[in-house]
């Protein structure tokens, strides 16, 4: 056959192609599930050789922080390339499918509910209630963060919030946009106070928030009388569009009461850090667990924790009730949305754990706080 001048191979194609080949051929001799190898045991003795007094060491240097207690491992663009086209995750269609449930008519069941109360508006958003002062985490509730988009909508819209509530304490983790989310922030009332870790609060000011404290790492607050706030360090990391690579610092958060004490965990690896908090500060009653985008495991594990290490850290800071958290909205690894509540459903089972210690929260569902 021969090749009429519409269907030749042109120079400039034959040189792109000359590039594109070899990129294509290295990416894929560059496959983690053939070069990255991760072994639970290694992690497991990395994280146990770390030094509790690293977690008040200096953290921040050439205006950056960092955790001094473990370096974050190097992520190239071909590792993050790698993750997306090359790790296989095989779900069934159980694992694929399941969600939790959304539940109807929150403002009403708001309304009928006394005392102090824990809601899970979804993601890492909760309403928490205690002795009439209201408090926000993480809130959001638009459609996407950043780029994706919700599997389950918010139990409660950002108006039926400004509705209920009047000016809630609102406290960030960290600067992810799944975390810090601008039309949410800049929407809710002008007059709440915000508190971030290091490095957020020009940033946050500029959302229409004038109040807005910045706190370090073991840095206490006292609020009002019997009301204290603690930020706490955990094992991420920070960016935003218009922030440079952890120019801001990202925190666990405890909220002392007269009556409760909630730890508030962010987005965290699992280090030895669960076990210095539960000695410093000990009666932990609701602990908020990160259980979300730890597969694969060669590249989330040290910013994410897996389930066994979720239960393992709540252990180590000896709270009484779990609550999992930033499961069933966003899908930001490799396993579906709901997976991790799946998992950590099976995990209790099969470990058998006292089953009341854990508290699943399907989105919108009310729990309320026994004095």
């Amino acid at each position: 056959m021969i090749l009429t001048t519409k269907t030749s191979v042109t120079p400039s194609v034959f040189c792109r192609a000359c590039v594109l080949l070899p990129l294509v051929l290295f990416i894929l001799g560059c496959s983690p599930e053939e070069k990255q190898t991760f072994s639970e045991g290694v992690w497991e003795k990395e994280v146990s050789q770390t030094r509790e007094a690293d977690f008040y060491a200096p953290h921040k240097k050439d205006d950056r922080y960092f955790a001094p207690w473990m370096k974050m491992p190097d992520k190239s663009f071909l590792d993050v390339l790698g993750w997306k086209l090359f790790s296989k995750n095989h779900y069934t269609r159980e694992e694929r499918d399941f969600l939790p449930s959304v539940l109807p008519q929150t403002p009403a069941r708001i309304q009928k509910t006394q005392g102090d109360f824990i809601l899970w508006i979804g993601h890492n958003t909760f309403l928490i209630r205690t002795k009439e002062q209201y408090w926000l985490t993480d809130p959001i509730f638009s459609k996407r963060a950043l780029l994706p988009k919700r599997k389950t909508p918010p139990a409660l819209t950002l108006a039926e919030v400004n509705t209920l509530v009047n000016a809630p304490n609102i406290i960030i983790s960290h600067n992810h946009y799944d975390h810090l989310d601008r039309r949410s922030i800049k929407g809710l009332p002008k007059a709440s106070r915000v508190f971030v870790p290091k490095g957020l609060a020009a940033v946050v000011k500029k959302m229409n928030k004038p109040h807005t404290l910045e706190m370090d790492w073991w840095e206490e607050k006292i609020l009002s009388p019997g009301i204290k706030l603690v930020c706490l360090p955990t094992q991420h990391w920070s960016m935003r569009i218009n922030q440079g690579r952890n120019k801001s610092l990202w925190a666990a958060w405890l909220l002392i009461t007269p009556r409760t004490t909630f730890y508030f965990g962010g987005d965290t690896g699992y280090f030895k850090g669960f076990k210095e908090t539960g000695k410093k500060y000990p009666g932990i009653d609701y602990a908020f667990m990160a259980t979300t985008a730890y597969h694969p495991r060669w590249f989330m594990h040290y910013q994410h924790m897996n389930i066994a290490e979720a239960v393992k850290g709540f252990r180590e800071l000896s709270a009484k009730f779990f609550i999992p958290t930033q499961w069933g909205t966003f899908h930001l690894g490799s396993e579906p949305a709901g997976f991790p509540g799946l998992e950590l459903q099976r995990f209790i089972q099969t470990r058998n754990l006292d089953l009341s210690r854990f508290k699943i929260l399907n989105i919108g569902e009310i729990l309320t706080i026994d004095p």
